[in-house]
C-alpha cells in the first residue's frame, strides 16, 4: 500500500478534524499515513511519500491559512514540473463569500499546471449546507480510498 502525506491548512480546526478522521480510515485500509500540521517543502519532498492529500481551509479575501501559506509558495516559486506527484484536496469555504473554497482550489491549479497526476475530484466543503465538514469529507475519503 502507499505512503501518504496529509498537508492541513487550517485556522479554526476544522481540516486539523478532518485529518484527524482520515488517518485512521487510511490505515485500515493498509496505507502508511503521516500528518503535517506546518508543512514546509522538505515535507512535501520527501521521497518516501507517494501520494499527498492537502486538506484546507480558505481565510479572509482568498488567503491560505498561515499553516499551509509557506508550502503554497514555496511550490509556487522554487518548485515546478512533478508529473509523479499524485495528490487529492479537500477545500474548505463558506459560498457565502465569493472566493469560496479559493485556497484549496489554488492549490489544485498550482499542482495541475506542474502536471501532477489529481487522484478523483476536488471535494468543495461549503460552511453554508455542512456545519460539521467531516459530514461532507467522510463519504468523500471512503470514495477516494477506493480509487488510490
Amino acid at each position: 500500500m502507499a505512503r501518504i502525506g496529509i498537508f492541513i491548512g487550517t485556522v479554526y480546526g476544522n481540516s486539523q478534524l478532518i485529518a484527524e478522521e482520515a488517518q485512521p480510515l487510511l490505515e485500515a485500509a493498509g496505507h502508511q499515513v503521516e500528518l503535517f500540521e506546518e508543512p514546509t517543502l522538505s515535507n512535501w519532498l520527501e521521497n518516501s511519500l507517494e501520494i499527498h492529500l492537502i486538506i484546507t481551509s480558505t481565510t479572509g479575501q482568498g488567503d491560505f491559512p498561515d499553516s499551509i501559506a509557506g508550502l503554497y509558495n514555496s511550490l509556487r516559486t522554487e518548485h515546478g514540473y512533478q508529473p509523479q506527484r499524485r495528490y487529492g484536496i479537500i477545500a474548505l469555504g463558506d459560498s457565502s463569500y465569493s472566493d469560496y473554497c479559493a485556497a484549496g482550489l489554488a492549490f489544485d491549479q498550482l499542482l495541475q499546471e506542474h502536471q501532477a497526476q489529481r487522484i478523483g475530484e476536488v471535494l468543495l466543503v461549503d460552511a453554508q449546507e455542512t456545519p460539521l465538514p467531516e459530514e461532507a469529507a467522510l463519504p468523500w475519503l471512503q470514495h477516494w480510498i477506493t480509487v488510490l
